[in-house]
């Protein structure tokens, strides 16, 4: 069976704000399956905003545990990503699932994986999905050398050149802001 791959996913802190974005392109074996996934999400009525990469249904059914957590945990976006780091690593049935995902609220930005990880970048970027290193190397020549740029303009300049190298990304971008 042809596996799914698709996706990078990028966010940004900058200047006082965290932009979070992703293209929308699904590819499977040498075909692009489709070219507007929409990878970003918004929990907590848009407080908590989350990307994923991998597959679209393990990423679902993570985002869906991310949630109760959240729910669980008074809306308190690092609680809810360690506990559902330690079910990802624990649970049979999650631990299968291939997926990661980048979550932003206001002050922080978090990267799940499914190795029971919850990782905080040194440098307020992260990145997922196969043209995250393009995605994350352009964003972080931005921040230093176009410091006037705000969150949002990094993170669409910074998927652009990802889609123009990386051929299992594109340039149906969406972008959500935060702060």
């Amino acid at each position: 069976m042809t596996k799914i791959k698709s996706t990078t996913v990028l966010a940004v802190k900058h200047n006082g704000s965290i932009s979070i974005g992703a293209d929308g392109q699904a590819t499977m074996g040498n075909t692009v399956a489709k070219s507007n996934v929409k990878k970003i999400r918004k929990l907590q009525d848009g407080k908590i905003v989350t990307g994923f990469a991998g597959s679209t249904a393990d990423a679902f059914t993570l985002l869906e545990r991310f949630d109760e957590k959240l729910n669980s945990y008074g809306g308190n976006m690092k609680r809810a990503a360690i506990e559902l780091a330690k079910d990802w690593r624990m649970d049979r049935y999650l631990r299968k699932l291939e997926s990661m995902l980048i979550v932003v609220d206001k002050d922080d930005i978090l990267i799940l994986s499914g190795t029971g990880d919850v990782l905080e970048p040194d440098n307020g970027i992260a990145a997922i999905g196969s043209g995250s290193m393009y995605a994350q190397a352009a964003a972080q020549a931005l921040t230093k050398h176009a410091s006037q740029l705000d969150s949002k303009e990094i993170v669409e300049e910074s998927l652009k050149i990802a889609a123009d190298i990386c051929i299992y990304t594109n340039s149906n971008l969406i972008i959500e802001k935060i702060g």
